[in-house]
């Protein structure tokens, strides 16, 4: 426990630019302060003091605004950056090396019991005010957006955005960059290209109908004239 606690720690002074030190880090930040509380209370839920566990969560919720149940498995390396509004639930997963923003919810979708909250892996980052409900996988090196509603697996170095989320394929294998706003957005790039070959095809048309000496209109396309049915269209 005291080797990850150590771990979490250094995890600050690496991914958080405004980490001055160790001591800082220690003494007065909320996310670093609930995750180590945590881990005082998982050990009690591990040993099948439960109520004592839930005690030191509860009390941790208070001081720092953040809610992890103690019954949640987190690896080494977390960092919670902010803190306030985050909830974890019982049967999360988290894997090592894992950002999280404020805001953040790992929660269920409804009161079934047994695995009910999310899984993430390796290295994953999670947007502030993101939410990743269900008995899910969030693969290996994968990036959440800020405001993400998450409802299904995502693949390993993917990242989500939008509600719900859809999923964007990245190339990499751990996502360096910590910006939370600048993604590829797949459907703004479909329109791009919607909206590209259509112009394409207007061109066409515009210069079709001039080969043949018809009017050319502003418009790419002019409804029929509906009164000349069955006459000959004179050229």
């Amino acid at each position: 426990m005291f080797d990850t606690m150590k771990a979490d720690l250094g995890a600050y002074l690496q991914r958080d630019p405004a980490a001055r030190n160790k001591a800082e880090v220690f003494f007065l930040y909320s996310g670093y302060k609930a995750v180590r509380k945590y881990r005082r209370a998982h050990w009690f839920q591990q040993h099948h003091m439960k109520f004592i566990a839930r005690w030191l969560s509860q009390r941790a919720r208070h001081k720092t605004g953040v809610e992890i149940h103690p019954g949640a498995t987190i690896g080494k390396g977390l960092v919670i950056d902010h803190g306030m509004g985050v909830v974890i639930g019982e049967t999360t997963v988290i894997g090592d090396n894992c950002l999280i923003y404020q805001n953040v919810t790992l929660g269920g979708t409804g009161k079934e019991q047994g695995k009910r909250h999310p899984t993430l892996g390796d290295n994953v980052m999670v947007g502030s005010g993101a939410k990743v409900l269900g008995p899910f996988k969030v693969g290996d090196n994968s990036r959440i957006a800020a405001g993400a509603v998450v409802l299904s697996e995502i693949p390993p170095n993917s990242t989500a955005v939008g509600v719900p989320a859809r999923v964007v394929r990245v190339n990499g294998i751990r996502p360096e960059s910590l910006d939370q706003i600048h993604y590829s957005d797949p459907v703004a790039q479909e329109l791009c290209r919607m909206h590209n070959e259509i112009q394409q095809l207007s061109n066409e048309v515009q210069y079709l109908r001039k080969s043949v000496n018809q009017p050319v209109t502003n418009s790419a396309y002019k409804a029929p004239d509906r009164s000349d049915t069955g006459k000959e269209v004179k050229k």
